[in-house]
């Protein structure tokens, strides 16, 4: 029998009375699912941009402070799952899982677990994820150069947090078919617009105005979704 004199704890309250009244173990049981479920992560979605495919979530209202998170992720169709091994304990609401989803063309899930004093919660997992289809992109970069033929624009695509042979970042452009689009303003005047291929690095513009300042901008197109880039910040030359 229970010492009724003693201090004891509700979990010591309800292991006790699970021998007398299996309702009241029901009952105890539901309690410890309520108390993990208000720990379990919210909103757990990828966002991605330039294929920087980075995990966020964010934590229950009422959830502990001292909270930490695990992360694990597998390709669609697979039954296992694989923990990141870079974000596994940490304190931070993202994970970046560029190198686990590195492949543009397949689909990916992760999922999060809060884990309180060595309670966890429920895996709370992420819907399916197209890095392809669902990264967004940054306007390229653009050089300018003053030439006898005119003005050569120059673009740098965005690149990629992925590293080839060399370890230098790879260019989107090898993960996804691109197109750019230049603007071309005189005195805040939008004068001339050219699109060009992902392939070409620059374009050659035939201004005729001497001591004139031309200025240009940029943005990246996604041709299999339509999607635009914001446009780069304003680069300007002026002729000889």
């Amino acid at each position: 029998m229970l010492n009724v004199t003693e201090p004891f704890s509700t979990t010591h309250v309800c292991s006790c009375l699970r021998i007398y009244n299996p309702t009241i173990s029901l009952l105890c049981s539901s309690g410890s699912l309520a108390k993990r479920e208000y720990m379990a992560p919210l909103e757990v979605k990828f966002h991605s941009l330039d294929f920087r495919n980075v995990l966020h979530w964010k934590c229950q209202p009422r959830a502990p402070n001292n909270l930490q998170y695990f992360v694990e992720y597998k390709v669609y169709g697979n039954k296992h799952w694989t923990a990141c091994k870079r974000c596994q304990g940490i304190l931070k609401h993202q994970c970046d899982l560029s190198q686990e989803t590195s492949d543009p063309r397949q689909w990916y899930y992760a999922r999060v677990q809060a884990v309180s004093s060595k309670n966890p919660s429920s895996w709370v997992i992420s819907s399916r994820f197209h890095p392809q289809w669902e990264t967004t992109f940054s306007p390229p970069q653009i050089r300018l150069n003053v030439t006898e033929e005119g003005i050569v624009v120059q673009i740098r695509p965005p690149r990629s947090p992925l590293r080839g042979q060399k370890n230098t970042r790879i260019s989107v452009t090898e993960l996804q078919q691109l197109r750019f689009k230049i603007y071309l303003m005189q005195n805040g005047v939008e004068e001339q617009i050219h699109e060009m291929e992902c392939q070409s690095q620059k374009v050659v513009i035939q201004v005729f105005e001497p001591t004139t300042t031309y200025c240009f901008q940029a943005i990246t197109i996604m041709p299999l979704s339509g999607r635009l880039s914001r446009k780069s910040p304003s680069t300007c030359i002026t002729t000889p």
